[in-house]
């Protein structure tokens, strides 16, 4: 069969870097190639590459970049121009990306911008648009075949504001198959949604794979999301192919040190290790992490009970007041943290987790139950009352670039909270303890001088956990700490949260809508949906026997990657 793309030793340019290199691969038609790597592997520009999206200054030269769709005259890619792409570009080509509300106009409403899709490559009569736009939003499944007018009119009249992330990422794929490409690509489709509308997305793109008949490169910095979609899996690191193969060799018999860390490091349900192995493990070819045993976890879990309860809360009721409406945001909600705990808290988008943590840390208003810290009810204690307390309480967010302010310097932004809460402190020995919690967390006094945007993610996540440790903090809640990393640098940050427990004698709320992380951090897990805990209880009990349906759900969703070393 005569591939649909040809692509051979692929390589962009820029003046001073080149992070595409040497990249060559087939693509048949109806064919889902996976395409996985980290951060800055190139994944990305590889496919603005093949859209001819690259921007300038960049440069694409190939030995080969050949389009050839069936029954279609074949064309070589490199020679089209800015009028000639377009008739590929949209039309025999479409993509979805990542973040789909930056993707999506905010002053039009989805039904005009999925019009807009429809009739730029083709004229289509009032009547027959309509029609187009009703059969797209039926396969993917944001309308049912039998709604009536008024329904479809409705969904077509909102603006993307008033959409869920899945439900836009929906509108995304309708747009890009609006023209029926030969070709879908999908950079990064659910790294921002929730574990259960992530899989609910990589089913539609899979149905519509085989029902269109339609090749896809699916792009993703995580082997597990490709896991049940590709065909074939390229493995990119520094802008070089280190590994491909068929999706059973890739997964079952990874050859690459690299492929075999990314698939290692992601946390795994069912087997809890004391740390996660990273990649520097693989290249050291170090021994496979021990396990740690059902014993263990019932020795550890019998020496937190008999510690006093850090956190205990009763009852809290949290509500937000939206157009005169009185919205519950957490409804009766009670449990206990012990001093030494990791206490998990999983749930989708939505369901409160993140209110939760802001009233326990009293950052939002409590319109019912009670707060108590240390043995103190601090519910209704006023701004003065609670400053003392702040320096006990601390929280590394989900974005540490939106956390960290950009006009500071990291010795600033980690000198400013020791010296609110010790103003008297000298500065050279204030100097000295955030060196020292700097090497603590992974860095060294080189970082101090330097801005939050000169460092990677991960690095940028180290210097939030340093801030919030530097008070010296009875408990932390980390919330969604870790989901916008690679997996990779995922397992660092992780395993650096189970050290600084030990040497702090920290207690964490673990937020997380990652089941597998929270498995791997925590002792207890309580489960959350629309305001309640509806189950909770030791992590393993979660996990093997799940009481609940929603939590059943949430387990059922997780992508799941047979180890390298578990056979």
């Amino acid at each position: 069969m005569t591939p649909l793309l040809e692509v051979r030793d692929l390589t962009v340019r820029f003046p001073n870097h080149t992070p595409v290199q040497g990249v060559s691969f087939d693509l048949a038609p109806g064919e889902v190639l996976g395409i996985v790597g980290e951060s800055g592997s190139g994944k990305s520009l590889t496919a603005l590459a093949l859209m001819g999206l690259v921007p300038p200054p960049g440069e694409v030269h190939a030995e080969r970049l050949y389009w050839s769709p069936p029954g279609q005259p074949g064309v070589n890619l490199l020679t089209l121009t800015p009028k000639t792409w377009p008739q590929y570009r949209g039309r025999a080509m479409g993509i979805v990306f990542q973040e789909p509300a930056s993707s999506l106009n905010p002053v039009y409403t989805c039904g005009w911008q999925l019009a807009e899709a429809c009739t730029a490559h083709r004229r289509l009569t009032a009547a027959q648009l309509q029609q187009r736009q009703r059969q797209l939003l039926q396969e993917v499944q944001l309308l049912s075949p039998d709604a009536p007018a008024e329904l479809f009119q409705r969904l077509t009249r909102r603006y993307p504001h008033q959409f869920s992330g899945g439900q836009l990422q929906r509108w995304m794929i309708a747009m890009a198959l609006a023209s029926d490409p030969w070709l879908l690509i999908a950079d990064e489709p659910t790294t921002a949604l929730d574990v259960t509308i992530q899989a609910e997305i990589l089913a539609l793109l899979k149905r519509l794979c085989r029902q269109r008949h339609m090749a896809a490169i699916l792009i993703s910095h995580d082997l597990a999301v490709v896991a049940d979609l590709a065909d074939r899996v390229l493995v990119m690191q520094q802008g070089q192919v280190v590994e491909s193969g068929r999706r059973h060799e890739i997964f079952h018999h990874p050859q690459h040190p690299y492929t075999r860390g990314l698939l290692a490091c992601r946390p795994v349900l069912g087997r809890k290790l004391q740390v996660l192995p990273t990649l520097a493990d693989f290249y050291a070819d170090r021994p496979p992490p021990a396990v740690v045993s059902p014993d263990m976890q019932a020795h550890r879990w019998q020496m937190l009970q008999q510690q006093p309860a850090l956190v205990r809360v009763e009852n809290l009721q949290v509500s937000y007041r939206r157009g005169g409406h009185v919205q519950p945001a957490v409804r009766g909600v009670s449990f206990q943290l012990h001093r030494g705990e990791t206490l998990g808290l999983v749930g989708e988008s939505g369901c409160g987790k993140s209110t939760l943590a802001r009233a326990l840390l009293r950052l939002l208003p409590v319109q019912g139950g009670h707060i108590y810290f240390d043995g103190q009810e601090i519910t209704h204690w006023s701004p003065a009352q609670l400053r003392p307390l702040r320096r006990r309480m601390q929280m590394i967010f989900q974005d540490p670039l939106g956390s960290l302010s950009p006009r500071m310097t990291v010795r600033d932004l980690l000198l400013e909270p020791l010296f609110i809460h010790q103003p008297r402190l000298p500065r050279r020995a204030a100097l000295a303890q955030i060196t020292t919690l700097l090497e603590r967390v992974g860095l060294n006094a080189d970082a101090l001088p330097r801005y939050p945007h000169q460092f990677s993610g991960g690095q940028r996540q180290r210097i939030a956990i340093a801030r919030a440790l530097v008070t010296q903090p009875d408990l932390v809640i980390c919330d969604e700490s870790v989901s916008a990393l690679d997996i990779s640098i995922q397992a660092q940050v992780l395993n650096l949260l189970k050290q600084l427990q030990t040497e702090f004698h920290l207690t964490y709320l673990f937020i997380s809508h990652d089941l597998g992380v929270v498995y791997f951090m925590s002792d207890r897990i309580m489960v959350m949906n629309q305001g309640q805990i509806v189950e909770m209880g030791p992590a393993d009990q979660i996990y093997h026997q799940p009481q609940h349906p929603y939590t059943q759900t949430l387990i059922q969703a997780i992508p799941r990657l047979e180890l390298p070393w578990a056979s």
